[in-house]
């Protein structure tokens, strides 16, 4: 696997396409739901991504405080279907949470999570925080990792 770190402005439009793509896939194709991915967020974010066979495989977007949340937060969490159960998803979430770290300093890292994964993020150390809402009509939880 290998893992590349890039400033939107700095993502070639193969990379874009990609990362777009696999969004879409997963959350509108795979997830059934219709929602507004392209949301102005990407231009400030950082774009974490794993590339296996020149296929990207793994994606995060890391959005600096006070863009999405008071803290520094990781969004868009998508893992590849064809990859899910090798471990990659937990790879990534500490890859993320690294990259937080070195980008964005030692503060609270805030996620939107689906409820269905919020067991897997708290494997991860974070901790729920706040009421259970609907995005999108997909039930979703707050989370931080302080």
């Amino acid at each position: 696997m290998q893992w590349t770190l890039k400033k939107f402005s700095d993502l070639s439009n193969t990379e874009l396409y990609a990362l777009l793509q696999l969004r879409s896939r997963v959350f509108v194709v795979e997830q059934n739901c219709a929602y507004p991915d392209l949301d102005d967020k990407d231009k400030e974010s950082w774009h974490l991504m794993g590339w296996q066979n020149e296929e990207l495989v793994a994606y995060t977007r890391l959005l600096p405080p006070g863009l999405a949340f008071d803290e520094c937060s990781i969004g868009r969490v998508v893992t590849a279907p064809s990859t899910r159960g090798q471990g990659i998803g937990r790879t990534l979430m500490l890859k993320s949470i690294e990259q937080c770290r070195t980008l964005f300093g030692s503060g609270p890292i805030q996620i939107g999570a689906q409820r269905y994964l919020e067991s897997f993020y708290q494997s991860l150390g974070f901790e729920i925080v706040g009421e259970p809402y609907l995005e999108d009509g997909i039930p979703h939880i707050h989370m931080v990792l302080r």
